[in-house]
């Protein structure tokens, strides 16, 4: 029996849908919502992320404002621009788009953010709220995808034993987090877990995001498992995810592919985030 392919596509579609429609009773109600990205370096693939980013967002109706500090700038240059973007009041929603070149402290850039601005919801104070369990007004744009999918596929999370493979603070860590919260029992790996494929093979629900291309294979699924793919690797001019499809496909339960499935949920829930963020900064100003 073959995987259920999930269309990360169509619930993508369906998200932005509903975000356009709350943008527009804001913009009935005083304004659009305005979201600034800030992209420092020469990273091409940040760059295709952000060009994607602003076009479907002024598709949404959302104004877009792009800054493009140059790649030798300072870190605190940088905390400079974030916290002025932060103080403006015109601007409900800020992303900084990582990874940041190799000269600046990342950390102190995220840190400069206003937690109530903050689009990815990586500021400190928002993964530590998020960690705690508590509710957030913006989870991390793709781990949230993640379990968008999860929920709108009905695959059972609650009480599942789910693995994450991959610990950055992007991807990793934030979806073991919202896997917790969710009542699923989580193993988080890494380059150092042991006899990673025999760990994996446990879960009902396996996340991969290692940005190794084609590795999880049929050896690494427990039969009937969700597989989410959050892997995108460039090979001669095409996207590869993490999974072995050809493998994977007929011993897992759910599968998402790559291209089409967690990709296009990044984007939709950061459009959903800045919508969100705007209308929480409205009812705070109403207060």
């Amino acid at each position: 029996m073959s995987a259920i392919i999930i269309d990360g596509k169509k619930v993508a579609e369906e998200i932005r849908a509903d975000a356009g429609l709350r943008v527009r009773a804001l913009v009935d109600a005083g304004g659009a919502p305005r979201l600034d990205v800030v992209l420092c370096g020469d990273n091409a693939a940040s760059g295709i992320y952000v060009r994607n980013k602003g076009r479907v967002a002024e598709q949404l109706g959302i104004r877009f404002t792009l800054h493009t500090p140059p790649a030798d700038s300072t870190t605190a240059q940088l905390v400079a621009l974030v916290r002025e973007l932060s103080a403006d009041d015109d601007v409900d929603a800020i992303l900084v788009q990582l990874p940041l070149p190799g000269q600046v402290d990342q950390d102190q850039v995220i840190d400069a953010l206003d937690p109530a601005k903050d689009a990815d919801g990586f500021h400190p104070a928002n993964f530590g709220r998020l960690a705690e369990g508590r509710a957030v007004t913006a989870a991390p744009s793709t781990p949230a995808g993640c379990m968008e999918l999860l929920r709108r596929y009905d695959v059972p999370v609650r009480g599942a034993r789910a693995v994450v493979v991959g610990r950055s603070t992007i991807v990793g860590r934030p979806m073991a987090v919202l896997l917790t919260n969710a009542d699923a029992t989580v193993t988080l790996c890494h380059s150092r877990t042991k006899d990673l494929s025999a760990v994996c093979r446990e879960a009902d629900v396996l996340v991969t995001a290692i940005g190794r291309p084609r590795m999880v294979d049929a050896s690494f699924v427990k039969p009937g498992a969700a597989v989410i793919d959050v892997g995108i690797t460039p090979i001669d001019g095409r996207v590869a995810g993490d999974v072995d499809r050809e493998s994977v496909e007929p011993v897992a339960g759910w599968l998402t592919p790559v291209p089409g499935g967690v990709g296009p949920m990044t984007i939709a829930m950061l459009m959903q985030n800045t919508v969100t963020l705007a209308a929480a900064r409205r009812h705070a100003a109403a207060a």
